[in-house]
């Protein structure tokens, strides 16, 4: 990245501004304020979120926040209310509190003398989400949004469900956040009181994993912040992003085609980051994208940004299977729509260990084929959501293919593009009442190797309803559908397209209560994949350019980072055990005095074909000094297990002040499974 010293406008930042919300708790904001403000107001740029704007994305926020407001805009991250700085208690993600509080930011942005009264929202994964949440809640100073890994819908399309089948991120994600909430406010910014607001942090537990497990299902919860349910009530432009390794691509192209306001859409190759510091590369000239976006709807330029694609995508070259990957090599594609005439399915049939078009395929002989897959099948699934901090991608899939039922074309006789979303329709039968299917695309080398390139769940019981689920009859044809994931992907000329199919993917899926046998019926079973034929116009794209941003900040690194991922099998007890091991090392930050440093170490494992084995462990290890006077640590552990009928939960935090433990708490909590 290109690092700019020099900007248009000087900044002045304040590191501690309080904004009092309606009952009086007070919420900490970072301002970036260009000096010219202060004669001629500016539009205003908020991102709004819990990761600490003290450490936790300072770095970032220097680089972003900085190269924005000098090019004129006011910008400020708030922390929410009892994250960072902020009083009060952060009891749960995008609670109408959050929302509420949200739009008083908003209102108090609106009234400074340096803000012109126009206001927009930008944000990743949390930010992104309740960028959009409060834009339908039309508050009217809000004139456009950027949210980038981010969801219209919270069940179908988030870190807790897949399919309606229960994620293995969610555990993780729930012990993020727990250790997340563990932490206390700088005393150097709000000063004594620093002990009873991490106290009241402490006493309220932040441990949400049960909350989340109760909701099995796409219930009110989960409705509430979900946009999809009335895409109407967003009415200001909204800039969408993601990338094909994020787990938030789907959103993108479903609120493309279901918002109906000014918006438009960018997908490239990067895990879970802004583009700018995008991984895996190529990374773009992001913030540089972001500014013609703001001085089009803030400030009024004519500058042809709604002029472009409303689909802008990363067309992904074929490459060889890895776990991480420094750039994707590829190439820019447009489309001026979304859905796209310009697109077409490719309908094709599946026979035994075959993929190929229906009109030439011989009847099915057999007319059907049975598998159970082994609960080993996912420990090479990778993560859900990649964040490009570790080897977290799936690797090589023929070391899960021989759990699953496998169906390939013949190699291809010339190249193929795909961009959108494929899907499986599939007449199945299962001998359980609770099944699940994971559906995964590879691109077969011609010596054998296979990349994942998308992949799909479903938790059968979920087949007609998200709703209201309703178990399989054992031994009944059933017909089903399976959503893969939205791609755009290049297979080359004598490459093989490979569909597989497993009864389990553990551990980026929960298992299912018990085994289960599936049996596809060949018959009417059929593979749909979108196909884009290259165009002469992509080429003339205009250049999306090299990252650049603002200079952020020093930090002198006390301890290294290390990202592993271990599989173990002990073959004399058949346990399988995937180890992540996510040390993010500590740091001082030259410009606060602050020592941080995060661990995490998380544990899946099953035994055999036992389903009642199966149990997953997260421990996260946080700490936060400053010199001697001053040194908080936490430890923060969750574990989950399941029988056939419940969900076992357990729950772990001490904290520490100077090496003496101050306080101590332990959950024990079963909860129903609910068809799942």
């Amino acid at each position: 990245m290109k690092l700019i010293d020099e900007l248009p406008f000087p900044v002045d930042v304040e590191d501690h501004v309080e904004i009092t919300m309606a009952d009086g708790v007070r919420l900490s904001a970072r301002i970036w304020l260009p000096r010219e403000a202060h004669r001629t107001p500016v539009p205003a740029i908020l991102e709004y979120i819990p990761y600490r704007k003290r450490f936790g994305t300072a770095h970032r926020d220097e680089i972003t926040h900085g190269f924005l407001s000098g090019h004129g805009y006011a910008c400020v991250r708030v922390d929410l209310r009892g994250s960072g700085e902020s009083e009060g208690v952060l009891a749960d993600e995008y609670l109408p509190q959050e929302l509420e509080d949200g739009i008083e930011v908003i209102e108090w942005l609106a009234r400074q003398p340096w803000c012109n009264g126009s206001v927009g929202m930008m944000g990743i994964s949390w930010g992104g989400f309740n960028g959009l949440q409060i834009a339908a809640l039309r508050p009217p100073a809000l004139k456009a949004v950027v949210s980038a890994s981010s969801t219209d819908d919270r069940y179908s399309d988030d870190v807790h469900h897949m399919g309606g089948c229960l994620l293995g991120d969610n555990l993780s994600w729930a012990s993020v956040m727990f250790a997340y909430n563990s932490l206390p406010p700088d005393p150097l910014l709000v000063g004594d009181k620093w002990r009873d607001m991490w106290f009241e942090r402490l006493e309220a537990g932040g441990f949400w994993l049960p909350t989340w497990l109760s909701h099995q299902r796409r219930d009110a919860y989960w409705r509430h912040g979900s946009i999809r349910e009335d895409y109407s009530a967003v009415e200001c432009p909204v800039l969408l992003v993601s990338g094909w390794a994020d787990g938030y691509t789907n959103a993108v192209f479903r609120m493309l085609e279901g918002l109906n306001v000014p918006r438009q859409g960018l997908v490239g190759p990067w895990a879970h980051t802004y583009p700018h510091l995008g991984s895996p590369g190529p990374a773009i000239d992001f913030l540089t994208e972001i500014k013609r976006w703001w001085d089009h709807w803030l400030k009024g330029i004519a500058n042809g940004v709604m002029d472009e694609p409303m689909l802008r995508a990363w067309m992904q070259d074929s490459e060889r299977p890895t776990t991480q990957y420094e750039e994707r090599p590829g190439r820019w594609v447009g489309e001026n729509s979304w859905p796209s005439a310009k697109i077409r399915d490719q309908t094709l049939a599946l026979r035994q260990g075959s993929l190929g078009d229906p009109a030439k395929m011989a009847d099915p002989d057999p007319a059907s084929e049975t598998i159970q897959s082994p609960l080993s099948v996912g420990l090479f699934a990778g993560k859900w959501c990649s964040y490009a901090s570790g080897p977290d991608l799936a690797h090589d899939q023929r070391q899960e293919d021989g759990g699953a039922l496998i169906f390939e074309t013949e190699p291809l006789a010339e190249t193929i593009e795909i961009l959108g979303q494929a899907f499986v329709e599939l007449t199945v039968s299962v001998d359980r009442p609770v099944a699940m299917i994971a559906a995964r695309l590879s691109d077969v080398w011609p010596d054998g190797s296979a990349t994942r390139f998308t992949y799909g769940l479903l938790n059968l019981t979920h087949r007609d309803s998200r709703d209201h689920p309703s178990v399989m009859q054992p031994g009944e044809k059933t017909r089903v559908r399976v959503q893969l994931n939205h791609i755009a992907q290049q297979l080359p000329a004598g490459h093989k397209l490979r569909l597989s199919l497993s009864t389990s993917y553990w551990p980026l899926a929960w298992p299912p209560p018990e085994p289960v046998a599936l049996t596809v019926h060949f018959h009417d079973s059929t593979l749909s994949i979108p196909i884009r034929e290259p165009r002469a116009e992509d080429r003339e794209l205009r250049s999306l350019g090299d990252p650049q941003g603002a200079r952020p900040s020093g930090s002198r690194m006390i301890s290294p980072e290390q990202h592993e991922w271990l599989v173990r099998r002990n073959l004399a007890s058949d346990e399988s055990v995937l180890e992540v091991i996510d040390d993010r090392g500590t740091y001082v930050m030259e410009s606060t005095g602050l020592e941080v440093g995060a661990k995490a170490v998380e544990c899946y494992r099953a035994c055999g074909n036992d389903f009642d084995s199966v149990a997953g462990e997260t421990v996260w290890d946080r700490s936060i000094a400053r010199g001697d006077d001053w040194r908080i640590s936490t430890r923060t552990r969750t574990r989950l297990t399941s029988s056939a009928t419940e969900f076992h939960i357990t729950g772990d935090i001490d904290a520490y002040e100077n090496d003496r433990r101050v306080f101590c708490r332990t959950w024990q909590i079963s909860v129903p499974r609910n068809l799942v």
